[in-house]
């Protein structure tokens, strides 16, 4: 047997005998991809988080490089396909970005259906384990669902009424939304969030649907002076998955998938819905100093009763694509109201 041959062997017993004490321990490298810049909300009040906490529950085995604004390429409805081609590996997303690809997920976008992010949130990854995970989502590792705070109006011109909206170009974050805003007679124009400072800036759009939270990371209040909210139930919300390339979590050691699941799922879910939500309050505070018009509508009948044919609309989609709507719009209901209500969530 040759030197070389015997140095390769014991070589390769020294590196497994130190695996084996511990002395040396695999590391691992992830990709966390999305489409906010760093010092956004959710990637410094959520993502962050996780990704601390991931690494420091691995005893720094797991490594997590954050990729913000879409800083390896690409465009944010191609994120979850993204996490499932491995082109990273991990994505967060929102997934009215891709319309009607996971159609179970938008019973928690239909109007005036949720009340409370964190109840939603629960709810959402109750149903995404019973209805979602090995139907629309099978083939990637989703790590968390959730729902963000009341969804709303921010316009160049006050909205009041439905009627207000009328041949107002606005942007709207899901298919659902999109409806909405054509029920009101305005003209829907989807685009990803990122890109909303720029056409509000240049007239694109008269006005966009988003939650407060992420109007301060993208200057809106500082483009239009004019913000509509709803008390109650939220006019709309959209839905978000944190997704894993399957692959790359199977590869990963038995430990350190144990660390992925721990900080992942239900009580995740709950606190990045919770979190998200929680932001809402100031901002609006630092617009209300701003001197903005916000406008709160108590008496949300005039609108409810405008998009209540939505819901029949979404049941017969639904019914055409194999999937029992109204079953799932109840079952919802039952969750945010029943076993989800209070919900609490923390990493």
């Amino acid at each position: 047997m040759t030197s070389k041959i015997i140095k390769g062997m014991l070589g390769s017993a020294a590196a497994l005998a130190i695996t084996a004490s511990g002395a040396f321990a695999q590391e691992v490298t992830l990709k966390l991809h999305q489409f906010l810049p760093a010092q956004a909300n959710v990637p410094k009040l959520v993502l962050d988080v996780w990704a601390d906490k991931v690494e420091a529950d691995s005893d720094g085995r797991i490594k997590i490089d954050r990729f913000p604004s879409m800083q390896l390429g690409g465009s944010p409805p191609e994120l979850l396909d993204q996490a499932i081609d491995g082109v990273a590996d991990i994505t967060w997303t929102v997934v009215g970005y891709t319309p009607g690809r996971f159609p179970s997920t938008e019973v928690f976008e239909l109007p005036f259906m949720v009340e409370d992010a964190r109840a939603a949130s629960c709810a959402y990854w109750t149903m995404f384990e019973e209805h979602m995970k090995d139907t629309e989502f099978a083939g990637v590792k989703i790590l968390g669902t959730w729902v963000h705070g009341p969804g709303m109006f921010h316009t160049a011109d006050p909205v009041e009424t439905p009627s207000d909206l009328e041949g107002m170009k606005i942007r709207g974050g899901s298919r659902l939304v999109n409806q909405l805003l054509e029920l009101a007679g305005a003209t829907p124009v989807g685009m990803p969030v990122p890109a909303v400072s720029e056409a509000l800036s240049k007239g694109v759009i008269d006005g966009t649907t988003i939650p407060w939270e992420v109007t301060a990371s993208l200057k809106v209040p500082e483009l239009v002076e004019n913000h509509t909210e709803f008390e109650g139930p939220a006019l709309y919300n959209l839905t978000f998955v944190m997704a894993m390339n399957q692959d790359v979590f199977d590869g990963l050691p038995a430990d350190l998938q144990a660390v992925i699941d721990n900080n992942s799922g239900m009580d995740f879910s709950v606190f990045a819905g919770g979190t998200q939500s929680d932001v809402d309050a100031p901002v609006r505070a630092d617009v209300v100093e701003m001197g903005n018009n916000i406008i709160t509508i108590t008496d949300t009948s005039e609108w409810q009763e405008l998009v209540n044919p939505l819901y029949n609309t979404w049941v017969a989609d639904m019914k055409g694509r194999g999937l029992d709507g109204q079953a799932l719009i109840d079952q919802a209901k039952s969750l945010m109201s029943g076993e989800c209500a209070g919900a609490t969530g923390s990493l």
